[in-house]
């Protein structure tokens, strides 16, 4: 009896004393900025978790176009499609052939977005290590060049965006439901009628606009075919091998494309010690005094309202061709209402790190440099009248050392290490990604 007493004893002793150990480790671990960024969550959302960014194969919490529900097989397909230079059979020169894809200008080591202020499709050559060095081809006039008169926007977490580019104008739901008069035949803007949401209209607009085509001989009777197969079986075969298809494959795949690895949405799922103390002072400016989630909201940290900052259109050295006065007018470009004028959509904050220009011009060269931009609240675009920049641009009253700390959660907190998880490591055809010009495939040492 002695011996079950002391052995009672001293296991109670042991289970108090792991229980101290526990007390520390608590202690140790404990955070006091972290639990004041986890106390700021809470009370703003009730719910940190209302941030986090779901997986890429968790397609059932992965915001979706009811018209066109996410499958693995469509990512798949889509995944493959978006990298597919094969598809660029439609060029304005012979020399663009097979030569550029959709990611020619989202380019994964430049955190989705091209690796050069202004992005290059057909006409381009070369591509450095991410894209950076990619050039006008000479063969090519600067009007038959296919390049964007506005910086390419990021296709990380575009699951959380209704409609799509920078005025918003592709996309049937959501802040478009009452633009359809600007829905013009003949244009880009009238794939609106098919109806389905902005990452949907987009792709298969895109595929139109860039000239790329699903050939009988790269679909039917090559190696796509079985992916086509798998991704849409209830399609009638007739139908099934077509541009609506590849569009809505590809934008299953970009909707999965999330930056679900970066250190605070590993905060945000309870993993500690993931951020540093200057990222976690960063984050509790962008939640508190900065007030920087009022328009960067949501999983996302996106927005699908517009605003004007007066910052400056597309310029510069480098730059091909002029900026139409409707992509320099922004949301009002698209809508004709002068009320939206120079307003420009909210755009997402993930893996800015690898990015070298931004705004809707990429007139600013580094994170820091915007947010000291929006810290001073002064435009620097003389041709947006005072009238229509955004109540909230003004001065936030950020000293020196809190600009580094919201620089420091913007750029490290919110980095996904890994984005190259959502290429492949080949394309059913084997062609040479993101571009196949001569100069690319030596830069990309494809053979």
């Amino acid at each position: 009896m002695k011996n079950i007493i002391k052995m009672a004893f001293f296991g109670m002793a042991a289970l108090l004393f792991i229980g101290c150990q526990d007390d520390d480790l608590l202690a140790e671990t404990s955070n006091p900025l972290e639990e004041n960024l986890r106390e700021q969550l809470f009370n703003l959302y009730g719910n940190s978790r209302t941030l986090v960014l779901p997986d890429s194969d968790s397609f059932s919490d992965i915001p979706a176009d009811p018209n066109n529900p996410l499958t693995a097989e469509k990512v798949a397909l889509g995944k493959f499609l978006f990298h597919e230079t094969a598809l660029a059979i439609d060029p304005k020169l012979e020399a663009g052939r097979g030569t550029y894809s959709c990611s020619s200008c989202h380019i994964a080591d430049a955190g989705f977005q091209s690796g050069r202020k202004q992005g290059i499709a057909e006409g381009g050559m070369g591509f450095g290590f991410k894209g950076e060095n990619r050039i006008m081809n000479p063969e090519y006039h600067p009007d038959s060049v296919d390049v964007q008169p506005i910086r390419v926007p990021t296709i990380v977490n575009a699951a959380y965006q209704q409609v799509m580019l920078w005025n918003g104008q592709f996309g049937a739901r959501g802040v478009n439901v009452g633009t359809e008069a600007n829905w013009t035949e003949g244009t880009p803007k009238a794939t609106n009628h098919l109806g389905f949401e902005g990452l949907e209209t987009q792709a298969i607009a895109g595929l139109t606009v860039h000239r790329m085509r699903i050939d009988t001989a790269h679909i039917k009777n090559g190696p796509y075919k079985e992916l086509f197969d798998q991704a849409f079986p209830e399609t009638p075969e007739s139908e099934r091998y077509s541009l609506t298809n590849a569009g809505l494959s590809i934008a299953s795949y970009v909707r999965t494309v999330m930056a679900s690895e970066a250190p605070f949405q590993k905060m945000l799922k309870g993993e500690p010690h993931t951020m540093t103390d200057e990222e976690l002072q960063g984050g509790a400016l962008f939640y508190g005094k900065a007030q920087c989630y009022q328009c960067h909201s949501g999983p996302g940290m996106n927005g699908m309202e517009f605003h004007a900052l007066g910052m400056n259109d597309l310029a510069g050295e480098g730059i091909i061709g002029e900026v139409d006065d409707g992509t320099k007018r922004g949301r009002g470009g698209f809508t004709n209402n002068p009320q939206d004028d120079f307003k420009f959509k909210t755009p997402p904050l993930y893996n800015l790190r690898d990015v070298e220009f931004f705004g809707h011009g990429g007139s600013f060269r580094n994170v820091r440099e915007v947010v000291v931009y929006k810290n001073n609240g002064q435009p620097e675009n003389p041709g947006v009248p005072g009238s229509q920049l955004a109540p909230a641009f003004k001065p936030l009253g950020l000293n020196e050392q809190e600009i580094n700390q919201l620089t420091a959660f913007l750029e490290n907190a919110l980095y996904d290490p890994d984005l190259s998880r959502y290429v492949p490591d080949a394309t059913p055809l084997g062609s040479c990604f993101p571009n196949a010009d001569s100069q690319s495939m030596s830069d990309l040492g494809c053979n």
